[in-house]
């Protein structure tokens, strides 16, 4: 798979679908140095901090290991088991609590400014990330779970809100990873249909609950959850 040239905006994005391809493929395989930054430059035709964005990015997400010194290395491939890697104990419970901050503003605001157009993009995600639950691909519904909390926080239609959470999406993705137990039923997995339904109905006030509620479960699961209030 040849990396091609990148062409309109978004190109960290780019870059960084291009790279995820390459790894969750298998051709640049598990302990395999990448190219290094100058041939990536080259190969993709974007700026050296593209690049190291990029490789920022993949590397929060547990695909990739940045050595100093010695070059940036495949972790593993998939974001599901390089987020039960890199995310956990203290560094998990920070993202789901910025999480927490960001998600239960935008499932409020979003609850009284979506449109018409935005819930049906929301019910289409939401219905694909369930059926790829459903069918076990728990790559695909990580993927698109952090689509659907992407979608909503952008249905708030608030722009610096909407900003600070897309620079978080792969720290969202990696915990959404971590915390998935491929062990449950279908059925004993978190559930965002009261969530949807919150902002189907246009009740703020329950949409809070919602988007709280499961991270607030979540975070009471974590192991030494009362070490930060005992330092």
């Amino acid at each position: 798979m040849p990396l091609a040239t990148t062409r309109r905006a978004g190109l960290v994005e780019q870059v960084i679908e291009q790279m995820r391809a390459l790894v969750t493929s298998g051709e640049w395989p598990v302990g395999r140095r990448i190219p290094p930054e100058p041939e990536l430059v080259t190969a993709l035709g974007v700026g050296r901090n593209t690049v190291r964005e990029a490789v920022r990015a993949l590397a929060h997400a547990g695909l990739l290991e940045v050595r100093q010194g010695d070059g940036t290395f495949v972790r593993a491939t998939s974001e599901l088991s390089g987020a039960v890697r890199r995310l956990c104990g203290s560094e998990l419970r920070d993202v789901l609590e910025v999480r927490r901050a960001l998600e239960v503003e935008g499932a409020r605001q979003a609850a009284t400014r979506r449109s018409a157009e935005d819930l049906a993009e929301l019910e289409r995600i939401l219905a694909e990330r369930d059926t790829a639950l459903a069918a076990g691909d728990f790559d695909l519904m990580v993927q698109l779970d952090t689509d659907f909390h992407l979608f909503l926080v952008e249905c708030s239609h608030n722009n610096v809100l909407t900003e600070l959470y897309r620079g978080f999406t792969e720290a969202v993705r990696s915990s959404v990873a971590a915390t998935v137990d491929t062990s449950l039923r279908t059925e004993e997995h978190v559930s965002h249909t009261e969530l949807l339904d919150a902002v189907r109905e246009q009740d703020p006030e329950k949409a809070v609950r919602e988007a709280g509620g499961f991270l607030e479960e979540l975070l009471s699961n974590l192991p030494g959850k009362d070490k930060k209030s005992q330092s």
